[in-house]
């Protein structure tokens, strides 16, 4: 496998149709780069951060930011992607306590997502929007076929909203949501799936708010990421490092002054928002989400 059919394979969004698709996919991935790739590059202000630059035939691109502490390289990977789908499987009755099993479930989720993102980086630098939209939809769909996985039916969709007024439904707003997942005809829960915070913190916040406002509920909303990273140039001298695109002053704000989110979870979370007051209390490793807050949600 080239770089060339491996990026017109992600370009597909037919090729993604299972979990088993994507191990694959990550597999393939990762055995291209363990012995093709032009450099590895080591981020000069957080050096667990590595950037992957491509041959000539991938125009020699670097791609997105990679946690080297979270992605699995080709070996680590054939033997972990094995035990993924038996442990989604049987998440209800796994122990919970067992740290590695939670580190597992994180990094494989991360592994096999960021293979798919880097592979889109190989696209010339002028379709990145194009890459970036992919890589963002590969991943919603890849985060509902998790969450199918562990047992729980869920969708992207529409929803419409009765508007409550004098105690009668009135009339209907329709909302967009990335995750609903429904009992009974009952939405349970309502999650919005984004590869990063960047520009899209405020919607879920707002979402919350308006929904349980105009039906009168308390309905859970949720917010799924993968990471808040990107590529910074430190220096002329071509040197690369990462910059964070959380927005913590906003997160704040809106959890204090509008409504708290019911969870905020991340594959790669950044180090304040395990620290930080009010960050720390909302924002968990997605690993919490499968094993104990969705089944609290239902």
């Amino acid at each position: 496998m080239n770089l060339k059919k491996l990026v017109n394979k992600a370009k597909d969004k037919s090729n993604f149709t299972d979990l088993k698709a994507y191990i694959k996919f990550c597999d393939e991935y990762l055995n291209y780069i363990s012995d093709n790739l032009q450099a590895i590059i080591v981020s000069q202000n957080e050096n667990h951060y590595q950037f992957y630059q491509y041959k000539k035939e991938g125009n020699f691109q670097i791609t997105r930011p990679i946690n080297s502490n979270l992605m699995y390289d080709s070996n680590s990977f054939t033997k972990s992607s094995k035990e993924f789908l038996k442990i989604l499987k049987s998440i209800k009755t796994i122990n919970k306590n067992d740290d590695s099993v939670r580190k597992f479930l994180n990094n494989v989720t991360y592994t096999i997502q960021q293979s798919v993102g880097s592979a889109l980086d190989g696209l010339p630098a002028g379709k990145s929007n194009t890459a970036r939209k992919l890589n963002g939809d590969l991943f919603e769909h890849f985060i509902r076929l998790i969450i199918n996985e562990i047992g729980i039916n869920c969708k992207s969709g529409v929803i419409q909203v009765p508007v409550i007024v004098d105690g009668e439904p009135t009339f209907n707003m329709s909302y967009q949501h990335d995750l609903i997942i429904e009992n009974d005809n009952d939405v349970k829960v309502i999650g919005l799936i984004k590869t990063s915070s960047k520009d899209r913190i405020d919607k879920i916040f707002i979402d919350k708010f308006l929904y349980n406002k105009l039906t009168e509920k308390t309905t859970p909303h949720i917010a799924i990421f993968l990471n808040d990273v990107q590529r910074k140039n430190t220096s002329k001298e071509n040197k690369y490092g990462i910059n964070s695109t959380f927005l913590p002053g906003h997160f704040k704000g809106y959890t204090v002054k509008l409504n708290p989110l019911n969870g905020v979870y991340y594959c790669d979370i950044r180090p304040n928002m395990q620290t930080e007051y009010i960050l720390k209390d909302y924002i968990k490793t997605f690993d919490n989400l499968l094993i104990d807050d969705i089944w609290k949600f239902l």
